[in-house]
């Protein structure tokens, strides 16, 4: 009889223990794509960002190109960093909340001498920071819902860019009018995210574990600024800073 109780008991584990295995897989597996929601509280995106920037300030010289003149043609890149609030959660569509970025993008070259339009030389250098106040839409309806790791979103919203104009010397100061100043404008973007946590699934969990990682992408966004470009906000004569150009970067959403 007590070996009979063995065996059953014996085969009862043996019955119970693949279901307690399948029970933990289903807590501890992939939850972007089978679980409606996070293992922890998901209210804020962070993005790294980098892209090209060459911004519009030959465009209200009527044929003329400084810009081009001084610092050639080619496009210089900025880096840059965004934080989202997201403020508010559409069920089975995606997130929706505002957001604030600031970038930063430089280029020199040597300064042309008046009149003749010669090289000096001095190095002249021309920094600009943009920052934008946007609001940031996110579709992450299809790895949620649809297991497809791709999330489009969209960006609305104003822009700023702080610049200046400067030597070895200092801030460059022409008829007592300092280069420095702020453009400001409208701000647009449309992107793709990639869902980067089904290549490694368990390195995702531990991410979330240990920093409150819930998800991170690898992102592809076209963006087009005008700073500068209208009266917005103030109304008087701007430098256009602005651009248009393709932005990678990380996303990380906790």
């Amino acid at each position: 009889m007590k070996r009979r109780g063995w065996l059953g008991a014996a085969a009862l584990v043996a019955l119970m223990s693949p279901a307690v295995a399948e029970a933990q897989v289903e807590t501890r597996d992939y939850r972007r794509t089978d679980r409606r929601v996070p293992e922890s509280p998901q209210r804020f995106a962070f993005e790294l960002r980098l892209g090209p920037y060459k911004p519009r300030i030959d465009e209200e010289f009527n044929g003329r190109t400084p810009f081009a003149d001084t610092f050639g043609n080619g496009k210089g890149f900025h880096i840059g960093a965004e934080i989202d609030w997201q403020a508010l959660r559409i069920p089975y569509l995606g997130t929706l909340g505002p957001g604030f970025s600031w970038g930063y993008t430089s280029r020199s070259a040597k300064a042309r001498i008046s009149g003749t339009g010669k090289e000096s030389a001095e190095e002249t250098s021309l920094s600009i920071m943009p920052m934008t106040l946007v609001g940031v839409a996110r579709l992450d309806v299809l790895p949620r819902e649809f297991h497809v790791p791709v999330v489009p979103y969209g960006k609305l919203g104003l822009g700023l860019g702080l610049w200046s104009i400067s030597t070895s010397k200092g801030t460059v100061t022409r008829d007592g009018v300092q280069g420095r100043g702020r453009s400001w404008g409208t701000h647009a973007a449309v992107g793709g995210m990639l869902h980067l946590d089904f290549l490694e699934r368990d390195v995702a969990l531990s991410f979330d574990d240990e920093l409150g990682v819930n998800n991170s992408y690898l992102f592809f966004e076209w963006m087009w600024s005008d700073l500068g470009s209208s009266g917005l906000i103030e109304d008087r004569p701007q430098m256009r800073v602005g651009t248009s150009g393709w932005v990678l970067g990380l996303a990380f959403e906790m």
